[in-house]
């Protein structure tokens, strides 16, 4: 009887698992990015949106606060991520894409951001570098996963296009990180 339990508790976790890693609760975890699934159209406009929001938002911070090094950096961003902004809302109202653009940030950016604020001089750039390794880790491997799997042919475009821009990003992020 009690592998009859387990047996019926492990087909229940693998009945779930399929739906819970298609989830924007998975997406937003981190689940389906080390799972590799590809996310909904929905979670990659809604994740992708945050994080140019992130992007621009601690760049402007980091024009004001941080030293040259990463202010060239910031300006960077502020720069490339302004213009990934525009082509994803151009998709957007253009209907090629049916997803919703996050008007705000959501809860887990912006609580970023806040502790971005709060912080100067040497502090302020080391988190300023360490918030962009792991920003540009995590938007490399969303366009990479909906690039190769995505269902809107439009976005998947988007996504490839824009994914070696990404890829600089992060190198040059982690180059500020040295």
């Amino acid at each position: 009887m009690r592998n009859v339990i387990l047996s019926g508790g492990a087909a229940l976790i693998l009945w779930v698992m399929p739906a819970y890693s298609q989830s924007s609760i998975a997406e937003k975890s981190g689940v389906n990015a080390t799972l590799g699934v590809t996310p909904t159209t929905q979670d990659f406009i809604t994740l992708a949106g945050n994080s140019d929001m992130l992007e621009i938002q601690s760049s402007q911070l980091a024009t004001a606060k941080a030293d040259e090094k990463d202010k060239a950096f910031a300006e960077r961003m502020i720069k490339d991520h302004t213009e990934t902004s525009k082509k994803m809302r151009a998709l957007v109202d253009s209907g090629k894409v049916k997803a919703k653009l996050p008007a705000t940030m959501d809860s887990a950016h912006q609580a970023k951001l806040d502790k971005l604020k709060k912080l100067s001089g040497k502090d302020f750039s080391e988190h300023y570098e360490d918030m962009q390794v792991a920003a540009h880790k995590d938007a490399v491997s969303l366009f990479q996963r909906y690039a190769k799997g995505g269902d809107n042919a439009d976005l998947k475009a988007f996504a490839n296009e824009t994914l070696p821009a990404l890829q600089e990003h992060l190198k040059m992020a982690q180059e500020l990180e040295k």
